[in-house]
């Protein structure tokens, strides 16, 4: 299967960080304090402590689109998970502790949100303009590849963040292409009963139903 073009990736990437920007926001593009310690999906973090996994994430992006590469690459869109088993070592568990003491030196005055935003919007704008491969997490991904995973991410965890609260709509295409990863870590298809939303929610182990394809 031939991964989808840099620009469709980071396009979609865009629009899911800025579903994300929606969900977060109040008057003043801030979390209020009561807001930061919703609960969310992922059963180690609240929205405050998953809004921080993100800006490490959009972190570890622009670091790998600065350090580009000419070797080939060694994991494709669905290779590239295949570390990241929930069922293998601690499942997480210090990465998890890690965030939730780093996210407890930020006041609740909107910084960590600001920061995200600000960071998450840089890595786009590096990510459309990238031309060779990159490297991150020990493996080497074309930029088509590489914006595949950060769009898998973000769409999984915008579905964390809302936790089947009220909020403005995942993009149907984001879910259709985190599907369409999910089945090819799979190596067949999700149940056809299943709309996009739901198929995910199970293949990620936020519902039961399905192996957890990746945490």
């Amino acid at each position: 299967m031939t991964t989808p073009p840099l620009g469709a990736g980071a396009d979609l990437l865009h629009e899911v960080n800025w579903t994300i920007e929606l969900t977060l926001r109040q008057e003043n593009e801030r979390l209020r304090g009561e807001a930061l310690r919703l609960p969310t999906l992922t059963s180690e973090w609240n929205a405050g402590e998953l809004v921080f996994h993100l800006l490490l994430d959009a972190q570890r992006a622009l670091v790998a689109l600065a350090m580009t590469t000419d070797d080939q690459a060694s994991v494709d869109e669905y290779t590239y998970w295949a570390a990241y088993r929930p069922d293998v070592g601690d499942g997480g568990a210090a990465h998890a502790r890690f965030v939730q003491r780093a996210t407890a030196a930020y006041d609740e005055n909107g910084g960590l949100t600001a920061l995200w935003r600000l960071t998450t919007h840089a890595a786009v704008r590096a990510l459309r303009a990238a031309e060779r491969n990159v490297t991150t997490q020990g493996e080497v991904l074309t930029p088509a590849d590489f914006a595949s995973t950060l769009l898998v991410e973000a769409t999984v965890h915008l579905l964390d963040l809302q936790a089947g609260r009220p909020g403005p709509a995942v993009p149907p295409a984001a879910l259709a292409w985190t599907r369409r990863v999910l089945e090819g870590i799979e190596g067949g298809p999700l149940p056809v009963e299943w709309d996009d939303a739901e198929a995910v929610l199970r293949a990620t182990g936020r519902r039961d139903g399905w192996r957890a394809l990746l945490g």
